[in-house]
């Protein structure tokens, strides 16, 4: 079993937040989870993957797409072999580079990078005590 180490359901809030798109095909989305109360921006292929203000998706961030959880390989073994990401419409691997604490210590921001489409979580601690500086990570989506 795929261990995982975030889940939850989000609302996207705003497309561009900042009003600033630096790539046609790329579009920042900030969005806040139902059940963990996360504040998220995004940043996702728009070609591949649109998303529209008001629509909700799924997200889980899993270390491996084994299904029966075993550790990533970093090779592609194509065939028939089930993985978590057929359950998923998008899909993104990257690296955990930022954990930070802010002053108060009631909030942490998580910042990850998927090949340059980078991603901030910011929210309750204790929903990020997974999390590891330099973890290498598996980023699932699917609209709900």
């Amino acid at each position: 079993m795929v261990d995982v180490l975030f889940d939850d359901i989000f609302r996207v809030e705003k497309l561009n937040p900042d009003d600033k798109k630096y790539f046609d095909k790329v579009t920042r989305i900030e969005a806040r989870s139902e059940r963990f109360d996360m504040f998220m921006h995004l940043d996702i292929n728009s070609e591949l993957y649109p998303l529209r203000v008001g629509q909700k998706f799924a997200l889980k961030l899993v270390p491996t797409l084994n299904s029966d959880g075993t550790p990533d390989t970093g090779f592609y073994i194509g065939g028939d072999r089930k993985s978590e990401a057929d359950k998923f419409e998008y899909v993104m691997h990257g690296k955990l580079y930022k954990i930070a604490e802010d002053s108060t210590r009631e909030n942490v921001e998580v910042l990850i990078s998927f090949g340059g489409l980078l991603m901030m979580m910011k929210g309750d601690p204790s929903h990020c005590n997974k999390f590891e500086l330099d973890q290498k990570l598996f980023l699932l989506m699917r609209k709900v």
